[in-house]
């Protein structure tokens, strides 16, 4: 542990993780099309919110990861031609961690 960190900011963090978060936020959704599916079978009617709608449908829209800009990244990487940047990494983790350090507080 370093010198000044709080076990309880460590812990805050490695229970944050995108991929939780992701889930929390997936659950409700699946389970409402679960519901939706199980209903029509059954009969009754069923309406889902908009905000499912749209969560439904982003998650349609968006994938994973963009396949081509992977591409691009391996054969600039295997060329020698990929350039770091050290300064919007570094931003971006700062901001990640001011981000979980604000939903810590709440």
């Amino acid at each position: 542990m370093k010198i000044g960190q709080h076990p309880e900011i460590a812990n805050a963090l490695a229970q944050s993780t995108p991929a939780k978060q992701l889930a929390r936020a997936a659950a409700p959704v699946a389970q409402a099309v679960a519901q939706s599916s199980t209903a029509a079978k059954n009969g009754a009617p069923v309406s889902l919110s908009n905000a499912a709608r749209s969560l439904e449908a982003s998650s349609r829209n968006q994938g994973d990861f963009d396949a081509d800009k992977v591409k691009a990244m391996r054969a600039a990487i295997q060329n020698g031609t990929f350039k770091i940047n050290a300064g919007a990494i570094a931003d971006k983790l700062l901001a990640n961690a001011q981000e979980v350090l604000v939903r810590a507080s709440y």
